[in-house]
């Protein structure tokens, strides 16, 4: 599948995002909080990037929609973690806001995305 200069910002924030999920998870298990919903947030904070990644290797175009869809999909399992984390002050007000506007700015791109894929598809 050949990539366009979305898919890379993509990659690449979504990348920066797995980073900060990680050391927000790291931060969060030193203070002695919450270790399973730590590793549901970390699940899914990753996973948005991994398929992302993965898609940029999809086998077909209906193979590389799928991986955004799953992508899509972990952002907003993962902005619900953030906010859970917020309420419970596992994180700062601070944290949550970048977090999920980080995410937030994600799922916008794989949903334009998802459709100019979907369009081209059509197209053909």
């Amino acid at each position: 599948m050949e990539t366009n200069a979305t898919d890379n910002i993509l990659v690449d924030l979504s990348k920066k995002f797995a980073v900060d999920i990680i050391n927000i998870c790291d931060t969060a298990r030193k203070r002695g909080k919450a270790i399973a919903v730590i590793d549901q947030l970390l699940r899914s904070g990753t996973s948005i990037g991994a398929n992302i990644h993965e898609a940029n290797y999809a086998s077909s175009k209906a193979d590389f929609i799928n991986k955004f869809h799953i992508s899509l999909k972990e952002t907003y399992e993962t902005a619900y973690w953030l906010d859970v984390f917020c309420k419970a002050e596992i994180i700062s007000a601070q944290e949550y806001n970048y977090l999920f506007n980080a995410c937030s700015k994600i799922r916008k791109l794989l949903t334009v995305s998802i459709t100019t894929a979907k369009g081209s598809a059509a197209n053909k």
